[in-house]
């Protein structure tokens, strides 16, 4: 059996192409909204796309199943429970779906999502958003937590009846909003994922529901209601080719690295750098589903490439690039030893952009907080007289928190390089932070 695993990086996403060589016919499960690469492999490998598996109805990313279908004819396959808004083929527990001379078990295991099942090819199991490499899905994303916990506690003890040789092919891997603390290995086994999976160890449902319920508190996937009205609604088509466009009337998103964005950017643009990890979540964090955005990038290859992580989230108004913009705003970021100077002197203020759990264990004498993901909404509450430090763990979510206070006319400046670890290890004076009930 021909079985080849597509991994988005950016998302911690995963795609599968299976496939009966002797018969040349091939399925597609859990395809990303950029179906040339599958396109691409299918052409390589000899063999023709027949239908597109859907484990569940996506909502942290945009699905190619529109594509597909549109640009191939491809029937959709889904569990019933999902109600699509589009013409799809019904999953039923036990179904057996022919490729070629070969089949896929469908094996319906609620939990993430109501209509969520995992497929069963051969010596594979592929898992979607049930049991992860480490870990398993969060269960909030579709029915309240509690009852979704419930059903995944039932569907992962029906998966580990299977033998312990099985591959496991998960749907994401780390980098996913869509559970917590999962491995970067793209595969495993189902023996290896008994013995250290820490969420396989418990055989009590209500153990294993509270330990799922904790796992609930990571972010949502900013863009979700947004992504899952596109995946449970009418066939998306392709995007239009990105052209060259007047910057009015639009959020200019600038993907540029941070400190070239720094040295001269258009005046109200907002930085994320492509390079980022996790840059199509952090747009998504920033800015609105329904935002027109026009793209400032160092290339042609590099606007293309941003616009297909922004589509990716369900970002789809994207008018165009610009060409050669005029950039005459600066600003000024700053080293680990240059923040301490100016703190001794008095002259600055220090926003921590990081998240809560993560300054809970340390954090800067006297500086604010405010997750980089909530400072567009909340900007305005952090005008002050002396110029605004911003802070993360490395860089990245200061560069975009600044970005946007600078976008509002204040005197933001960022600390790329390095963060909070990085001036506590210099001994920088770090408040411990104790919860609550600790000694």
């Amino acid at each position: 059996m021909l079985l080849r695993q597509f991994v988005d990086d950016d998302l911690g996403c995963a795609s599968y192409l299976i496939g009966d060589r002797d018969s040349g016919e091939a399925v597609l499960v859990d395809p990303a909204y950029a179906i040339e690469p599958y396109l691409a492999a299918a052409a390589e490998e000899g063999v023709r796309l027949t239908r597109v598996l859907e484990t569940h109805t996506h909502a942290d990313h945009l699905s190619g199943h529109g594509r597909l279908a549109l640009e191939l004819g491809l029937p959709v396959s889904i569990h019933s429970e999902a109600r699509p808004e589009f013409p799809f083929e019904p999953l039923a527990d036990g179904d057996e779906i022919a490729v070629g001379e070969r089949s896929l078990q469908v094996l319906h295991t609620p939990g993430h999502r109501p209509e969520h099942c995992a497929f069963l090819a051969g010596g594979a199991l592929l898992t979607g958003d049930s049991l992860f490499v480490g870990s398993v899905a969060r269960p909030d994303l579709a029915v309240e937590a509690r009852e979704g916990a419930d059903g995944l506690f039932h569907s992962l003890r029906r998966l580990l009846e299977l033998p312990d040789d099985l591959l496991v092919l998960p749907g994401h891997v780390a980098g996913s909003l869509c559970g917590a603390g999962m491995s970067g290995s793209p595969t495993s086994t189902l023996g290896q994922e008994r013995r250290f999976n820490r969420a396989l160890r418990t055989s009590v449902a209500e153990e294993f529901v509270e330990d799922a319920l904790a796992a609930a508190a990571v972010p949502r996937p900013p863009t979700m209601e947004r992504v899952v009205e596109l995946n449970r609604g009418p066939f998306v088509a392709a995007p239009d080719a990105l052209v060259s466009v007047d910057p009015s009337g639009a959020t200019i998103l600038d993907v540029r690295p941070a400190r070239v964005f720094a040295a001269g950017h258009v005046a109200g643009a907002i930085n994320i750098p492509l390079a980022t990890s996790g840059f199509g979540t952090k747009a998504g964090f920033v800015l609105r589903p329904d935002e027109p955005i026009i793209l400032h990038a160092g290339s042609g290859a590099e606007a293309a490439l941003a616009a297909e992580r922004l589509r990716a989230v369900g970002l789809l108004e994207i008018r165009g690039l610009l060409d050669e913009p005029a950039t005459p705003e600066r600003l000024e970021p700053l080293t680990i030893g240059e923040l301490d100077r100016l703190l001794r002197a008095g002259s600055i203020e220090v926003l921590d952009v990081r998240e809560a759990d993560e300054r809970a264990d340390g954090y800067i004498a006297g500086s604010r907080h405010l997750p980089y993901r909530l400072v567009r909404a909340c900007w305005e509450g952090l005008c002050c007289e002396k110029p605004l430090a911003t802070v993360c763990e490395s860089g990245a979510r200061a560069a975009v928190a600044a970005s946007i206070l600078a976008a509002n006319g204040i005197d933001a400046r960022p600390v790329l390089d390095g963060g909070i670890g990085d001036w506590q290890a210099r001994g920088g004076k770090a408040v411990e932070f104790r919860r609550c009930g600790q000694p």
